[in-house]
């Protein structure tokens, strides 16, 4: 364990683990949120009379020796994520005041549905350190809960269709592990991380390398290992990338009469296992249509760009 996980709760760093989120950039992330609030090192704008690195209304209204206790809480139904991420944002702001002595007991798991006023956790310490850390933590929380809320939605309309909603890249800079854990805490499937895991062929590629199947043994040359996806269009273009040896179709813009067909020729092309995405301008309204065409997955950008937040607050508890 690192010098600075040794400062965190026990156990926090075991649970971001097995939540499949690196500690490490968690860590990052959170501490980039309240350097740009508190306005240290390269998050410092400059204003007459600022004072970086502090919260200059708490620290004046409230003594570094008073201690309360606040709730998370629901302003709203929804389905929540992001709860490994408050104990982790305490216990920063607390190593960076020098204020000890704060704790989150988490009340509630991630992938939970809850409902307007539920008490998701409990915060005790340093009225200060709740305050400072109050708007970084919702922040946080209250962004992957709604991409967790919204996720929840299609994978309920796609449920028993055998088909799953995936995300994409459209991702939030720097938050992309966050959004995309939230997707699979509402019951959605990650598709790639990156340009690094999987090659996806698509129209500019296809393009540069001549046709499909050219663009698809050039990346089978260059990166042998690396799992291939080719976007197709029409019917003769799924075919034309199965015969060329792909295995996962990405049907771009079409109308489900279209998607079907495509589904149809391109299994019916080799006896090896073939899988089928649609993407491109899908709703929720029309997912169960496209999903009974007989693909295994539907890609949705909306859900890590488009996602409303779900609403939570931390209210202070008065003794």
């Amino acid at each position: 364990m690192s010098n600075w996980e040794s400062l965190w709760p026990a156990g926090v760093s075991e649970r971001l683990d097995d939540a499949g989120l690196d500690p490490a950039r968690v860590r990052s992330v959170v501490r980039d949120a309240l350097a740009e609030d508190l306005g240290i090192g390269g998050a410092v704008v400059s204003v007459p009379g600022a004072a970086p690195g502090h919260d200059v209304t708490s620290e004046s209204t409230i003594g570094a020796d008073v201690l309360g206790q606040a709730h998370v809480v629901a302003r709203t139904g929804g389905v929540i994520s992001g709860m490994p991420l408050i104990p982790v944002v305490l216990a920063e702001v607390a190593g960076w005041t020098g204020l000890a002595g704060v704790s989150a007991e988490v009340l509630r798991a991630d992938g939970d549905v809850v409902v307007r006023d539920d008490v998701l956790a409990v915060l005790r310490g340093p009225v200060q350190v709740l305050l400072i850390a109050e708007r970084t933590l919702l922040n946080l929380v209250c962004r992957t809960s709604g991409i967790s809320t919204h996720t929840r939605l299609w994978a309920q309309e796609l449920s028993g269709t055998g088909a799953q909603v995936l995300d994409t890249r459209k991702t939030t800079p720097g938050l992309r592990m966050l959004e995309k854990y939230a997707v699979r805490c509402g019951g959605g499937t990650n598709k790639r991380m990156g340009l690094y895991d999987v090659a996806m062929v698509k129209d500019n590629h296809k393009i540069a390398a001549g046709s499909v199947a050219g663009a698809y043994r050039a990346v089978r040359e260059r990166f042998p290992a690396v799992a291939v996806q080719v976007e197709v269009t029409t019917p003769d273009e799924a075919v034309e990338a199965v015969l060329a040896g792909a295995r996962f179709l990405l049907c771009d813009n079409m109308s489900p009469a279209v998607l079907a067909e495509s589904v149809k020729v391109a299994r019916a092309a080799t006896d090896e296992r073939i899988e089928i995405e649609a993407t491109g301008g899908l709703t929720v309204e029309v997912a169960n249509e496209y999903a009974r065409t007989g693909v295994d997955y539907l890609s949705v950008g909306g859900l890590t760009h488009s996602s409303p937040i779900l609403d939570l607050a931390i209210d202070l508890i008065s003794d």
